[in-house]
């Protein structure tokens, strides 16, 4: 009765022993993929170093186009906010008829004054010839010279009054100073504007600039020539060269100004704030894909692959051109990492990589 009361006990005793010997010899089971990336390979190449500035986009000049006729209401406009113009291109009209009017009188007053001009000098000619026979006296050649000399005069100022109407018709007429973009308009059809009135502002010849506000020590290291980048708010990258840098630092915020002159394009725009660098000599930079660069709980991360599997590796970015990203520390030149799907991976993650990735 003993010995079949421990057969039980025997049998799991056995069982116990053997199946830690069957796991202990099972194959470990194949690591699955999780998921399909590409690849490419960190790469060594001379980047510019930069200096990070920001600063307002501003006209390099601008040019305010004024009212010089007096009294006279304006009849027409002929541009708008936003319109690309010449040199001398009508942009408004006064009211000329009073103008043409004056300049009408003035040629009469001018004929007028030239005849009795010419009638003063024939007179002075025949009395001269009279006075050497001793018919005038001196006294009556006096008369007549003085008279031909007023005559004359008269002539001049005739003249002076018909260019002064000239010109008055002439400022009937606002024409642009220059080639530009017309950034403001404040005239308005029917307004009876003064000499000196605002009538439209415009950027000469669409030139714009970055002014880019720099510390003392940035402003040493710039010169000009020196070629910069700008990135407007939607993400459009400008290009341009420092025109000239500011002699002195603003006493208030202790920055200088670069002047940077930038390639005319329909991204920028008059007043914006923006950001940027100054690329000043080349030197050596790692770079990756921007693709592959992962940014998880306020680190950043590259996920790097030993054959097909990943390890996700923290480093530091630096300078960011076009689509690649310095790394200033983390990564060796030639390391192989995970470009598109590399958000979804996690470390130790086996994936599978696209043929030419």
């Amino acid at each position: 009765m003993r010995s079949l009361f421990h057969l039980p006990v025997l049998a799991l005793a056995f069982g116990a022993f053997v199946a830690p010997r069957a796991a202990a010899d099972a194959e470990p089971a194949p690591a699955r993929s999780a998921l399909v990336v590409t690849s490419a390979r960190a790469a060594s190449v001379a980047w510019p170093a930069v200096i990070p500035a920001s600063g307002a986009i501003a006209a390099w000049q601008e040019a305010v186009v004024g009212s010089r006729a007096n009294g006279v209401p304006i009849v027409a406009i002929l541009a708008d906010v936003g319109d690309v113009v010449v040199k001398g291109q009508l942009l408004a009209r006064f009211d000329d008829a009073p103008a043409a009017t004056e300049v009408r009188r003035a040629e009469a007053a001018l004929v007028q004054a030239r005849a009795q001009a010419s009638e003063a000098a024939s007179n002075l000619e025949r009395a001269e010839s009279l006075g050497t026979s001793g018919i005038l006296s001196k006294q009556e050649l006096l008369n007549v010279r003085t008279t031909q000399a007023s005559r004359a005069a008269a002539v001049t100022q005739a003249e002076a009054t018909l260019q002064a109407a000239r010109l008055a018709l002439e400022y009937t007429r606002i024409v642009a100073p220059d080639a530009g973009t017309i950034t403001s308009r404040s005239a308005t059809l029917g307004a009876v504007a003064q000499p000196g009135t605002e009538l439209f502002r415009m950027i000469r010849q669409g030139r714009l600039e970055w002014r880019a506000e720099l510390t003392a020590m940035q402003l040493g290291q710039v010169k000009p020539g020196l070629a910069a980048v700008v990135r407007t708010p939607d993400g459009k990258e400008l290009r341009g060269r420092v025109r000239r840098v500011a002699p002195a630092l603003d006493t208030n915020t202790r920055l200088g100004v670069a002047y940077v002159e930038l390639d005319p394009s329909s991204a920028a725009r008059a007043s914006m704030y923006v950001k940027g660098e100054i690329q000043l000599a080349a030197r050596t930079a790692i770079t990756v894909p921007s693709a592959s660069v992962i940014v998880r709980d306020g680190r950043t991360y590259v996920a790097a692959l030993d054959g097909t599997r990943v390890r996700m590796v923290p480093v530091t970015t630096g300078r960011r051109s076009g689509d690649r990203t310095e790394i200033v520390d983390g990564l060796r030149d030639g390391d192989t990492v995970a470009v598109r799907g590399a958000g979804f991976l996690n470390d130790r993650d086996v994936v599978t990589v696209a043929a030419g990735g």
